[in-house]
């Protein structure tokens, strides 16, 4: 399994990425770089909802994305914040879609949206980057 690596941002503060298989099982090694990135950053209190966010961002890139792979990346932008992100080879924005009480699925980016405090796509020359930003307490 791919280690996660670490590198150096504009912040100083370090960044997480792995890149994984485009299948559904790599939605938990996402959530263990997820909480690794937080509780190195002493950030615990976003640890869970993070998990529960790349879970969904995942789950979105296997079903939609093209390739083999989706890379995850963890960074802190500033004190007390964490960005998740995910990128992906399909170039397709991502669509939150209104889910009804029997729907399987479609729930993922309304989660999303409930958990954080921003979440946005960008595109790439060669895909996306849909991210999500959670704020820790007294953070804004």
């Amino acid at each position: 399994m791919p280690q996660p690596t670490t590198r150096a941002r504009r912040t100083g503060h370090p960044g997480y990425s792995e890149t994984l298989p485009r299948q559904p099982e790599s939605a938990a090694p996402a959530r263990r770089l997820v909480r690794a990135a937080c509780a190195v950053w002493r950030l615990d209190d976003l640890a869970e909802d993070g998990a529960l966010i790349v879970s969904e961002l995942v789950a979105n890139a296997v079903q939609h994305a093209r390739r083999e792979s989706i890379r995850v990346a963890v960074d802190r932008p500033g004190a007390g914040r964490v960005r998740i992100g995910v990128v992906d080879f399909s170039k397709a924005p991502p669509v939150r879609k209104a889910s009804g009480p029997e729907d399987e699925g479609g729930r993922g980016l309304s989660l999303v949206t409930k958990l954080a405090d921003a979440w946005g796509s960008e595109p790439l020359p060669w895909g996306k980057r849909v991210w999500a930003e959670l704020h820790g307490k007294g953070h804004g």
